[in-house]
């Protein structure tokens, strides 16, 4: 695959990860006719990512996550010198995600520009359980390095074939779970990125926490599977091996 090829791959994948896990938290969440709350928006993410895998994995590895570029470096899965264009990718298809999120809100009468977030990620006041920027960093710096250590260990090539988007994509519903009262849930900057981009404010302010816990918790994942003993011959995902 070209560097274009896969770099779209990342974009319009990591599109859909936001239009559809954000689009969850933000059109049917607070809605009383859909209602489908905390569940439902993990669940959300979690599909997107297992529609993905199948659909893109076989072009540019389904990362959707600079978190998950990075940690498969650190576990010796993807070069560092391809790192940049897919993280740019991830960025433009989240921010591009979050701007026609906005633009749909919009059209409602009950939206507010002031008030509406657009399923940003923050800490302290800006939690969904009011966590504190301690609890924010540690929730968020494990849960992604146990998303990585999920993604390797599904992906080895000693792992029953085919079934890793379906274990990704559990884990991430598990993640969110977890972690949507805390930190309303990253583990993955682009995802962050586009809203807090569109909303501004706060959102913006406390983006940074979103960059560096998940990139720490990757490569801390990467690094931990790559030490419990890896499969050398498994293909970097950039090759074709599908997340």
């Amino acid at each position: 695959m070209t560097n274009t090829q896969r770099g779209l791959a990342e974009f319009l994948g990591t599109f859909w990860l936001v239009f559809g896990g954000c689009g969850s938290a933000v059109l049917a969440a607070g809605v009383p006719a859909v209602g489908i709350g905390y569940a439902g928006v993990a669940l959300a993410f979690g599909l997107t990512v297992l529609t993905m895998a199948y659909t893109i994995g076989h072009i540019s590895g389904c990362h959707l996550n600079p978190a998950v570029t990075v940690g498969l470096w650190a576990g010796g899965r993807f070069p560092a010198k391809d790192i940049p264009l897919y993280v740019i990718a991830q960025v433009l298809g989240a921010t591009v995600a979050a701007g026609l999120l906005y633009v749909i809100l919009s059209g409602s009468a009950d939206y507010s520009a002031a008030t509406s977030t657009l399923a940003a990620n923050g800490f302290g006041e800006h939690s969904p359980g009011h966590f504190s920027l301690e609890a924010g960093l540690i929730i968020e710096v494990v849960l992604t390095a146990f998303f990585l250590i999920v993604i390797m260990g599904a992906t080895d090539s000693r792992a029953p074939a085919g079934f890793a988007p379906i274990a990704i994509g559990l884990a991430l519903t598990l993640i969110h779970l977890i972690s949507i009262p805390v930190t309303n849930t990253s583990v993955n900057p682009a995802r962050s990125t586009g809203p807090a981009l569109i909303a501004g404010g706060w959102a913006l302010q406390q983006l940074w926490l979103f960059w560096l816990a998940p990139l720490i918790g990757g490569a801390l994942g990467g690094f931990a599977y790559k030490t419990l003993g890896a499969d050398a011959k498994v293909r970097p995902p950039v090759e074709g091996e599908a997340l």
